[in-house]
């Protein structure tokens, strides 16, 4: 890329700036846990980037989460499911588009949902929620309105 593509690149962004946030849990299996959620979400079954951290992406390439291992580095929040429990303070929230479709597969995924099938009377949709494999509280809510 030439300085005068670069140059447009950083004048686009400072007009219109993007921000993410990456979503990052500590698991205990970084490679099950990556398959766990590509089942959900019906995604393709690839490998993560590493054994100890992978993150799974929309079609779009938009990081939807991050799973981290626990322990491997020193980040201080993540050190060790004995510091806190899994998913203490933390609701992980995902819209879909194939809310029925992903029903199905989280059906397959868990022996029982946390919550049924029901209407989130606050945001009109669609939503039920399940228990991933280290614990945390997923929830996955219908794009539009029921």
């Amino acid at each position: 890329m030439g300085t005068v593509a670069v140059a447009d690149t950083y004048a686009k962004l400072r007009r219109n700036p993007v921000k993410r946030t990456w979503t990052i849990i500590g698991v205990a299996d970084v490679g099950g846990s990556f398959k766990w959620y590509q089942s959900l979400f019906g995604q393709p079954e690839t490998p993560p980037a590493h054994s100890y951290f992978g993150d799974i992406r929309d079609s779009d390439g938009t990081v939807l989460l991050c799973l981290h291992e626990w322990g491997a580095h020193e980040h201080p929040s993540l050190r060790s499911p004995r510091d806190a429990p899994p998913g203490n303070g933390l609701l992980l929230f995902f819209r879909v588009d194939d809310f029925d479709a992903t029903l199905h597969r989280a059906r397959a995924l868990v022996a029982r949902l946390e919550e049924e099938p029901h209407v989130n009377t606050n945001t009109g949709t669609n939503e039920f929620s399940l228990r991933d494999p280290d614990g945390y509280y997923v929830t996955i809510s219908a794009l539009s309105s029921a």
